[in-house]
Formats: structure tokens, sequence, C-alpha cells
């Protein structure tokens, strides 16, 4: 029994940028076509040619809420290059959506999959649920919970994806 509660602190312990991205197995990527908070549509065959982070997220989900700053650090630091980020809030209300912005501002899309059926399509039945979609449109990673995306490691795998 100790010896299981050292593995459960140890694993705990872990930075979140230690985890590893899983290589998707899942099939085909599924479409992606919702509008944001000002109404713009986004598809996911509009950023075709361009490594696009795909993140399923609620304003209750306090991993999602502990992650979201670094996915701007990692839009901050890979501005210059083909890398986009789309937050897919999970059927939430666009007032109580908008206040969680006013206290955390994103300079990426928030799109709303009002009522889940894109996340499900997705697969994204834990959250956050983010998916690593490669320039020619295929999904290549998906991570379910919590992960410092800004960290170097992951960084140079998305940079990976563009060459």
């Amino acid at each position: 029994m100790a010896k299981f509660a050292l593995i459960l602190l140890a694993a705990f312990a872990l930075p979140a940028h230690a985890l590893e991205l899983k290589p998707w197995t899942g099939g085909a990527t599924p479409p992606l076509e919702l509008s944001d908070l000002d109404g713009k549509t986004h598809r996911l065959a509009d950023y075709r040619g361009r490594a696009v982070l795909v993140n399923f997220w609620a304003t209750w989900c306090e991993p999602c809420r502990e992650e979201m700053p670094s996915f701007e650090r990692l839009r901050a630091a890979l501005e210059s290059q083909r890398v986009t980020v789309l937050a897919v809030n999970l059927a939430e209300p666009e007032a109580r959506i908008r206040r969680f912005l006013d206290t955390m501002p994103l300079r990426y899309p928030v799109l709303l999959d009002r009522d889940g059926t894109t996340a499900r399509a997705w697969q994204a039945r834990v959250l956050p649920a983010t998916y690593v979609i490669a320039p020619d449109g295929k999904i290549r990673y998906r991570h379910l919970g919590e992960l410092d995306w800004s960290s170097p490691e992951v960084r140079e795998l998305i940079l990976k994806l563009l060459k």
C-alpha cells in the first residue's frame, strides 16, 4: 500500500510539461465549424497549412483555467510561425464566457460549441482535451488534462510539425 501511495504521489508531483502528448489513433479529423464570440465562423479547413491546437474547455473546469495562460504564452512565442490556437468552449452561456475572459484576456479565438455536438465528434469526453493538428489537417496528438503548452518540449514538437 505504501508503494502505491509513493507512485501516486510521484505522479502528481510531476510538472505538467513532463506529461507527453499521445499520438492520435482515433481516426480521421472530424470537421470543425463554429462561431466565435463576435459571430465570426471559424472552419478548421481555413487553417490548412498551419499547426492548430484545438482546445476543448469550460469556465468551471479548474485545469482548463490553469492551462489557458500557457496557450497564450505559446501563441505569443510562436507568433511569427504558422501556429493557431482555437479554444472551443463546451456549451456555456456567452455571458459566463465573457465574464471569465474579462479576468483572463486571451488573444486567440474562443469558439462556441453551444450543444456539445463538436466535442462529441472530437471524442472530447474529458476536459481539458487538446488536439494538435498538423498543417495537412490531420490530428497528430491529443492530450487530456492540464499541460504547460508553452514548455520547450511542446514548442519543439509543434515546430517539427511545421517542417
